[in-house]
């Protein structure tokens, strides 16, 4: 396992992490909690010492999880969670105040909250959940992010940016207070190069690249004809002809650049210097077990990235299908 320096705090994570959405179930269904503490306990033993939860994930039930496994580890492991939006609302709606979103109170309360679930003295990396530029400017999360820190409840302070819609915590990346940004960042979508990335490289601020997997999508097991269980979130995101846009795409793509698509993919993310370490969500210890190996592989050389700029590709299933 390589690892990369979360900005500027001081922290080397694996540039393979641990993304602890799916382990929370409800909107990710087939959960076993004791095969997700044996892929979390497996990926520790090889070198992942960086996992992303968030209050919401199962309400608080990935914390969980998260925390008996890192109270069990032999090392250190860092640990990064969310505090959701007060109005609960995904994402930040353009004009809706601070005070509606992350007022101080609500901030400070759930970051305790979080510290109850996970059993743990300090929370490495606490992120809000959203961001609306118009929130940059605001005393709100400022203050609680200084309270926060000066009580040793929080190391660093970051955001988890809207879905593809990188540019909105430019102004805040801007304060010099956040220290890391989480950003969806992938073979279709590379729009974090454009302005996200160059800012955070000036800044030294630490990046969290989520979904390198597109949900699925990049792993080429998407066809029309695929089904997933009842309840489980992905029969939403591949609704309508979505399935259909995504084999055609994926077939282009494999066609540029053949080989196995998992691999590429997270060697697509990890071959960009300003990404700290990826999260693909691993529920199975097989996929622990194949993407941390793709550490040892390294970046991609140029002129395979050069193929796959070509497959980028604007979008946005989060939404309801048009």
């Amino acid at each position: 396992m390589r690892y990369r320096p979360l900005g500027k705090t001081g922290m080397e994570v694996s540039e393979i992490g641990y993304g602890a959405w799916g382990i929370g179930g409800k909107l990710w269904q087939g959960n076993d909690d004791q095969e997700s503490l044996r892929s979390l306990r497996r990926a520790i033993e090889l070198g992942v010492n960086f996992i992303d939860t968030a209050l919401v994930y199962g309400d608080g039930h990935s914390e969980r999880i998260v925390g008996q496994a890192v109270r069990e580890a032999p090392g250190k492991i860092y640990v990064a969670t969310k505090t959701p939006p007060k109005n609960m609302r995904w994402p930040a709606i353009p004009g809706v105040p601070i005070a509606d979103v992350f007022p101080y109170a609500h901030i400070i309360e759930t970051t305790e909250q979080s510290l109850r679930h996970l059993n743990l003295e300090t929370i490495d990396l606490q992120q809000c959940h959203v961001w609306d530029p118009g929130f940059a400017a605001s005393d709100e999360w400022r203050r609680a992010v200084e309270d926060l820190k000066r009580s040793g409840k929080i190391q660093a302070f970051g955001i988890s940016i809207n879905d593809h819609q990188p540019d909105t915590a430019l102004e805040a990346i801007r304060t010099g207070l956040v220290d890391a940004v989480q950003v969806i960042y992938n073979i279709f979508d590379q729009s974090p190069e454009r302005n996200l990335f160059p800012l955070c490289q000036e800044g030294r601020v630490g990046v969290l690249a989520r979904v390198p997997l597109d949900e699925g999508a990049l792993t080429g097991n998407i066809t029309p004809e695929s089904t997933f269980p009842e309840g489980d979130f992905r029969n939403r995101y591949f609704a309508g002809d979505r399935k259909k846009q995504v084999a055609e795409r994926v077939r282009a793509l494999q066609a540029d650049v053949p080989g196995p698509l998992p691999e590429l993919a997270l060697r697509f993310v990890i071959s960009h210097p300003a990404v700290s370490t990826v999260i693909p969500g691993m529920r199975k210890t097989a996929h622990v077990e194949a993407n941390c190996g793709v550490s040892r592989k390294g970046p991609l050389d140029q002129a395979t990235l050069e193929k796959l700029r070509k497959h980028g590709w604007e979008k946005n299933f989060y939404g309801a299908p048009a």
